[in-house]
């Protein structure tokens, strides 16, 4: 990834919470060896409900992999998707707040929409 706005793009596709790209962080400072769900939710302080959906998403973007046992490891599925998040964490340590931004825009995006599609309109 090259630029801030492809970057951004990555991000706002990826990750529907900023819990998401905190597990995804997280595995990726502990990719030496796979996590348990439980010692995920020590490590980042969340609620089960939390890490839990923020795997699903991660495992359907093809960042991480969950084993046999249901740990958890950072194991993108592709170089391409590795140098994306790379990037996204990047971004994420130099401009939090931006990036907290972008994921929040994205997911209100979708909720508007949806609103939307309920309002009656003159034609």
């Amino acid at each position: 990834m090259s630029s801030d706005r492809e970057i951004s793009a990555f991000i706002r596709a990826t990750f529907r919470s900023v819990w998401a790209l905190e597990l995804l962080c997280y595995l990726r400072k502990h990719r030496d060896r796979p996590l348990l769900p439980d010692e995920i939710v020590v490590g980042l302080r969340a609620s089960d409900l939390v890490v839990q959906q923020s795997i699903d998403a991660l495992l359907a973007a093809g960042l991480v992999a969950v084993d046999s046992t249901g740990a958890v490891g950072y194991r993108p599925a592709n170089e391409d998707l590795d140098r994306a998040a790379c990037a996204a964490e990047a971004l994420y340590a130099r401009s939090p707040d931006a990036v907290r931004r972008l994921i929040v825009a994205a997911a209100n995006s979708d909720i508007t929409k949806f609103a939307d599609s309920f309002r009656l309109r003159k034609d």
